[in-house]
């Protein structure tokens, strides 16, 4: 286990090395933050304002309930529509660096734009399973919540791939989520792996922030300076948001050069072939 941590931190530092030459790519998971903004923001007021959550948690009208599931599916819907374009934006710029090209804003989109298609069709995918694992969740006892939390954990690790597959092949979403599945069986689980190394490297980063950011507004508020206290507000907000900006790209070039050393096995720039190889070695 240890082994294969290291060998996702090393991956992840090669993932580093490939922002450092490319920071443009922060652009795309800075977008689509703001893109969800606006979207949790139009859902607001049905959602909260009109108390539509009510029909997911014990309302008896069923005309209510099949209305907040309605809801809850465009929300849905909506949010991965814009997480899934980005990202694929992201990914497609990330592979023209990978192989050694100098990709532009526009290239990703570009890409992006050219698999809108099946990006939507892949939303409606996500928004369904995830409407249904939440009705389900919703009737079940702590054992089933259980069960359902294993099954999203399931999707979401048998579709870890999808994003890559959109931006490199012209397939539409169901033939992308069966091609990262079986790149899933193909390296016996062990992108997993690297999930976990990934989440655990911010995990710390995070703690790091939240100890650094804890320090300084107790001491702008010692101070009892307004100033102060707003100046550390605003630096703690950019340290969070700066640190949530690196871990998207990051992901999202790490996705991209699994999906392509996988696929193509060949050198990556960037990244050591040994390193890549490890990590999809197989049990």
């Amino acid at each position: 286990m240890f082994a294969r941590l290291s060998r996702s931190w090393a991956l992840v530092k090669a993932s580093a090395s490939v922002l450092n030459q490319d920071k443009e790519l922060l652009v795309f998971p800075l977008v689509s933050m703001g893109a969800l903004a606006v979207v949790v923001l139009s859902f607001a007021l049905p959602i909260f304002g009109l108390g539509i959550l009510d029909g997911l948690t014990g309302g008896t009208d069923g005309r209510i309930q099949a209305g907040a599931y309605a809801v809850a599916f465009l929300f849905y819907f909506s949010q991965y529509l814009v997480i899934f374009y980005f990202n694929t934006a992201l990914v497609g710029a990330a592979m023209i660096r990978l192989d050694g090209g100098n990709p532009t804003l526009g290239d990703g989109l570009r890409i992006a734009t050219s698999r809108l298609g099946a990006i939507v069709g892949y939303a409606l995918i996500s928004a369904t399973v995830g409407v249904v694992l939440r009705a389900i969740q919703e009737r079940v006892g702590f054992v089933g919540k259980i069960i359902v939390g294993l099954l999203g954990v399931g999707w979401a690790i048998a579709t870890y791939l999808v994003v890559p597959v959109l931006a490199a092949e012209k397939i539409g979403p169901i033939d992308a989520i069966k091609q990262s599945a079986s790149l899933l069986r193909k390296t016996w689980g062990e992108n997993v792996i690297g999930q976990a190394g990934l989440g655990f490297a911010f995990g710390l980063i995070f703690f790091a922030v939240a100890i650094f950011s804890f320090v300084i507004f107790v001491a702008a508020v010692a101070t009892q300076s307004v100033p102060l206290i707003v100046l550390a507000g605003i630096v703690v907000l950019v340290a969070i948001a700066m640190t949530a900006l690196i871990q998207a790209a990051l992901t999202g070039i790490y996705a991209a050069a699994l999906y392509r050393y996988a696929t193509k096995g060949d050198q990556t720039q960037g990244f050591a072939p040994e390193t890549l190889k490890l990590a999809f070695a197989p049990k």
